[in-house]
């Protein structure tokens, strides 16, 4: 899976970069032949000839997608530095815009899957800067350059065999289903496997249109964070100071103890605490290990590990909380 840490960051830069690129004429008889493959897996699966050939009608590898597969950067930025990146003042200012004009829909889908809409809104805003950014790949021809290319041909197959059965189920066509240039789709972000598990049709028309449906991108949001153990009426944390003998070595997420042990501990939530004393917590000190008590240190709750089930990064799963807090205050 991709590391959406790295792509949030690299999204400004790759945005500017053309979606096609010519491709090598040499290149396309072995396409071709992967091709042919993956048309008896998709038959044997169930995919009808008529959705293959809409899905592969003149398609060829794009050097582009190989392109910056290949050279996606390596950030080593501070919590403060990546914070900075993605909440900035402008994408607060747009996350309290959009939490105002969406406050009915985000109040019955909270009401379907039990997810704080503050919450549901800091993904979005991260993902896509709400809807505005979803990327200008067509999905098939991005994810069978990808699977033919060979660097991590398994994972890249496997999503395009899902992107085959997006197209087949009728929930958008091949032209219309674009994305970034490793196939994360739609205002979520989504990889065809978890369009396929997770995507809903909040709006009921009968299609789940993550790309242009404001209600099933936001309610397949909440779905992925509802399957993945969000529980109602909890939150994912909040920012803490850290008693100057504390010792780094207690913090991380995976150390988890009740919340008033911490207090006794001398940990002081800013602001009231939001969860009850006898609630699970850990210490997440993103920059503590490298930068001592001066950096900042959170107490994080049992959803933080739902939001990390969306993106398997702290600095993200802190980011999209804050950016949640700040576009609902």
């Amino acid at each position: 899976m991709l590391h959406r840490r790295t792509a949030l960051l690299a999204a400004p830069a790759l945005a500017a970069l053309p979606a096609h690129a010519p491709a090598r004429a040499q290149d396309q008889p072995r396409f071709e032949a992967f091709l042919n493959g993956v048309r008896q897996e998709a038959r044997r699966a169930g995919i009808s000839q008529a959705t293959l050939d809409r899905a592969f009608a003149g398609l060829k590898p794009n050097p582009r997608v190989i392109e910056l597969d290949r050279r996606q950067p390596e950030f080593t930025l501070t919590w403060d530095e990546y914070r900075a990146r993605v909440i900035s003042d402008q994408r607060i200012q747009e996350g309290r815009a959009q939490f105002r004009a969406n406050a009915a829909l985000l109040r019955r889908i909270q009401e379907s899957y039990g997810v704080d809409p503050r919450v549901i809104v800091g993904i979005w805003g991260l993902e896509s800067n709400y809807g505005t950014k979803t990327g200008g790949f067509h999905v098939i021809e991005a994810l069978a350059t990808l699977a033919w290319e060979g660097r991590r041909a398994q994972f890249f197959r496997a999503e395009l065999m899902a992107a085959l059965r997006i197209l087949q189920a009728g929930d958008i066509t091949a032209q219309t289903m674009t994305g970034s240039y490793a196939g994360a789709m739609g205002q979520p972000q989504f990889m065809p496997t978890s369009f396929v598990r997770l995507a809903v049709d909040f709006d009921g028309d009968g299609k789940r249109d993550i790309w242009h449906s404001r209600a099933d991108a936001l309610g397949s949001i909440a779905n992925y964070l509802a399957r993945s153990g969000w529980k109602p009426r909890e939150t994912w944390g909040q920012e803490a100071i850290l008693p100057g003998n504390f010792d780094l070595a207690a913090a991380g997420r995976d150390n988890r103890r009740p919340l008033g042990e911490w207090l006794r501990a001398g940990i002081r939530p800013v602001g009231p605490a939001r969860a009850p004393a006898e609630a699970q917590a850990a210490i997440v000190a993103p920059d503590g290990r490298k930068l001592g008590l001066a950096s900042a240190a959170y107490l994080v709750y049992g959803n933080f590990a739902a939001i990390r089930r969306y993106n398997p990064s702290d600095f993200y799963a802190l980011a999209v909380g804050l950016l949640g807090d700040q576009v609902a205050g």
